[in-house]
């Protein structure tokens, strides 16, 4: 499944990613700077919207097959010069305490095993005041319709889908894993299934 998934992310994704998803990712990407973390960096699709502020960026990707594709868009970009590739998991990420600035996570934490666990993985690495940058589909609040089909569909739909998950309440996630919250927009994701439309993208602090 990991190397199907793969294989057709980028063409699947294709829609939604020229619609809103790349812009979006764009206008998230401009204030990041110094040491940067990319936590499930898949194919690779922000490498080229970092700034040139970004003095450190550690990719990481623990699905192999994502991490092949990721390995030839850095190559093909030219950018094994600049930025490097971990295979470390957000379940255990293997960086010490306080090793970045800020850590980007885009449409990542619907999939992993323990969201809490994942969200805290973040924060261990951010220094004090760090700041995480994040786009991610979420449960259907407020559409009571949409998300009683979130919930009737999610079980099939993680086993065919990465173990992705379609009624996450990401937020509260974040807020309640030592984070406040800088700025978050919601809007819905054009081009895609009406179960994973859902969205929230923004920035979030690290307090102690």
């Amino acid at each position: 499944m990991g190397r199907l998934m793969a294989s057709f992310y980028d063409r699947m994704m294709r829609g939604s990613e020229e619609a809103c998803l790349r812009e979006w990712r764009r206008i998230l990407l401009e204030p990041v700077q110094g040491k940067v973390l990319e936590v499930g960096a898949g194919t690779g699709v922000n490498l080229s919207l970092y700034p040139e502020s970004v003095t450190q960026l550690v990719m990481s990707e623990p699905d192999a097959p994502m991490r092949a594709k990721l390995a030839q868009r850095l190559e093909d970009d030219g950018a094994e010069t600049w930025a490097e590739m971990s295979d470390g998991s957000l379940d255990s990420l293997p960086f010490s305490d306080g090793s970045f600035d800020f850590v980007t996570c885009m449409l990542v934490l619907c999939s992993v095993p323990d969201l809490h666990r994942a969200v805290g993985e973040i924060r261990r690495v951010l220094v004090p005041g760090g700041r995480l940058v994040f786009l991610e589909h979420v449960a259907a609040e407020g559409r009571t319709d949409r998300l009683k089909w979130q919930r009737r569909l999610e079980p099939l739909w993680r086993r065919f889908s990465g173990n992705c998950h379609l009624t996450r309440e990401t937020e509260r996630a974040i807020l309640d894993s030592g984070f406040d919250m800088e700025q978050i927009k919601r809007e819905s994701m054009r081009k895609a299934m009406p179960i994973v439309r859902p969205c929230i993208r923004g920035c979030a602090i690290r307090v102690d």
